[in-house]
């Protein structure tokens, strides 16, 4: 046999263990081919979990909840608003009501009753009175202590406050110099007027 015949027989060799070397190959290649799909998918679920997690975490507050949740609180927030106006006001009729007692029925009175009234009116009145100068004198009191007490503690810092100085015209100084001047003139020109008589 010749190599030419070698190379024939040996072509007619693979020729006839093609099909079974391709079918190998095809599973091969099948096979490789389904590891790749079954990573490529096992890396995209994952993936997938981690965008999932993350808009999970991201999309918790989202525009639409946002506004939701400010609308609560601020509806909340004046409820609560409303409640506490209701307290003070209640508070305020309490104390009102306490300092000035209730209304007395005029309508059908005597004289003696409503001078009786009247009596009772004046006396509350006058203690209100009392109650409002004792109150403003104790409020005057402890405005002069807070005052005398900052100027210990700005004495003690080193601060001292300047006093605001009032803005004066220049011209009214010259004005006020010049007619000083000639009050002295005519002073001592009358001194001469009076030697010379």
């Amino acid at each position: 046999m010749s190599s030419d015949e070698e190379e024939y027989s040996s072509e007619e060799e693979s020729d006839e263990e093609d099909p079974a070397e391709a079918a190998k190959r095809a599973e091969e290649a099948k096979k490789k081919q389904a590891q790749v799909d079954a990573r490529k998918a096992e890396v995209r679920k994952r993936l997938e979990e981690q965008n999932a997690a993350a808009k999970k975490k991201k999309g918790f507050m989202t525009p639409e909840r946002k506004k939701k949740l400010r609308m609560l609180l601020r509806k909340k927030a004046a409820e609560e608003l409303k409640k506490e106006q209701e307290k003070k006001a209640l508070e305020r009729r309490k104390v009102i009501d306490e300092r000035c007692g209730q209304a007395r029925n005029l309508e059908g009175a005597s004289d003696d009753q409503l001078r009786d009234i009247l009596k009772e009116y004046n006396e509350r009145l006058y203690l209100c009175e009392s109650q409002k100068w004792d109150l403003e004198y104790e409020v005057r009191r402890r405005d002069y202590e807070i005052n005398e007490l900052n100027g210990k503690v700005n004495d003690l810092r080193g601060k001292f406050i300047k006093p605001t100085l009032k803005k004066v015209s220049t011209y009214e100084n010259k004005f006020a110099k010049l007619q000083k001047k000639a009050a002295e003139f005519n002073f001592k020109s009358q001194l001469k007027a009076a030697k010379v008589e």
